[in-house]
């Protein structure tokens, strides 16, 4: 592409309307105009690779311009919220894990500390630690999986498989805390299922934390120096802050856009006020600062890890465990607690009659709500743009689907 075409397309690109407005059909010289067509009815998905799941997507097309998009989901429905009111409070802990099953810990946090709540107990020091220290380790895993699938959507090939490399290393580090991969269950109600190893796992990890940030570097510097990565993105889909907010947005897809609603900050929990870190914000809204943010997020999770790393030597291992936790049945009442999930705030409700078992559940998923502004800013881009724009987002479709 020259650098005349480039200038022209992002005269263009100004041109168009930028959220909820129709697409402006081009004429071959590219000036716009106002001839109607007919319009196109096409269906991406459920399962086509740029959905990143099983989402399907009913585009109304004007030629290559997006008229309008229906996001169709439920295919991945599992019914979590009703089995839980059939199981006791501690066999609903697994079924947490199938929900954003990419940051399943996060999923078991918010749905232990709501219980917590309800119980009214005080989890200790050592497993607050614990449960920081694999929040952050999976959030480096989950965005690893978003920025290396979100340059796939480009055909960049080489940071997918750079970003899963790395991703392997988390992994081995959290399957030698608890034995699994993927869907965890090691946070539990009351504090988690068993203390951080010592010997070669502290070697590992604090190995990790040298070697991983010039991989960063480098896998940021393989996308965002790359002229066509920027073409795609700068300027694609933009979310502007009070939309984010009126949607319900979170995480990167809002703080991307300038809002810097982060409950590690905003609504702190855990050891989290007790460490230093940024709010990672961009302003323009966009694609690409969607994706800045959260590789940058990744820089301040490894920040956040070489302080839980000092306090491991200063929080005494042993205790991992609140008392009054064993037998879980909570007295009448309810409870929200939320956490902060590599997608944004990842909330579960409960309401409890008394019994072992929940009478009401209901989680707020940040998949769901991001996702349900993608007709808001895809109006008026080409289908082509489409596909950053769904992939800037990052659902997860067991959360969306719950």
């Amino acid at each position: 592409m020259s650098k005349t075409d480039r200038d022209e397309r992002g005269e263009l690109q100004d041109a168009l309307p930028r959220v909820g407005g129709p697409a402006v059909p081009l004429d071959p010289s590219g000036e716009l105009h106002e001839i109607e067509t007919d319009h196109i009815e096409l269906y991406m998905g459920p399962q086509h690779p740029s959905t990143h799941g099983v989402l399907q997507l009913k585009v109304r097309l004007d030629g290559e311009w997006v008229v309008d998009v229906q996001p169709h989901i439920g295919f991945l429905h599992r019914g979590v919220e009703k089995i839980a009111e059939n199981r006791t409070y501690v066999q609903v802990l697994p079924l947490t894990d199938r929900l954003d099953y990419v940051a399943a810990i996060a999923c078991n946090t918010a749905y232990c500390v709501a219980v917590e709540k309800l119980l009214g107990i005080t989890i200790p020091p050592r497993a607050e630690l614990c449960r920081v220290i694999v929040q952050e380790l999976e959030r480096i895993a989950s965005h690893l999986i978003s920025v290396g699938t979100f340059g796939l959507d480009l055909g960049a090939t080489t940071p997918f498989i750079y970003a899963f490399r790395d991703r392997e290393y988390v992994l081995d580090l959290l399957e030698m805390i608890c034995g699994a991969r993927l869907t965890y269950s090691y946070v539990r109600v009351g504090g988690v299922a068993q203390d951080l190893p010592e010997g070669e796992w502290r070697e590992r990890f604090r190995w990790f934390l040298d070697y991983f940030p010039p991989m960063v570097d480098e896998q940021d510097t393989l996308l965002s120096e790359n002229e066509i990565f920027l073409l795609r993105t700068r300027g694609i889909g933009v979310l502007p802050p009070d939309v984010a907010i009126n949607w319900g947005s979170s995480g990167p897809m809002a703080r991307g856009s300038g809002v810097a609603y982060d409950l590690r900050r905003s609504k702190p929990y855990g050891l989290y006020p007790q460490l230093d870190f940024n709010v990672v914000t961009r302003e323009t809204g966009d694609a690409l600062a969607r994706y800045q943010v959260r590789i940058d997020e990744m820089r301040e999770s490894i920040k956040i890890l070489r302080q839980c790393d000092r306090l491991l030597d200063e929080i005494p291992p042993g205790e991992i465990m609140a008392k009054g936790a064993r037998a879980v049945r909570p007295p009448a009442g309810e409870a929200y607690a939320a956490v902060e999930s590599p997608r944004g705030e990842m909330g579960a409700y409960i309401i409890s009659d008394g019994s072992n078992t929940a009478y009401r559940m209901k989680w707020r998923s940040p998949s769901f709500a991001n996702l349900s502004v993608l007709p808001v800013i895809s109006r008026g881009w080409k289908i082509a743009d489409l596909v950053m724009i769904l992939g800037s987002i990052d659902p997860i479709f067991g959360d969306v689907d719950r």
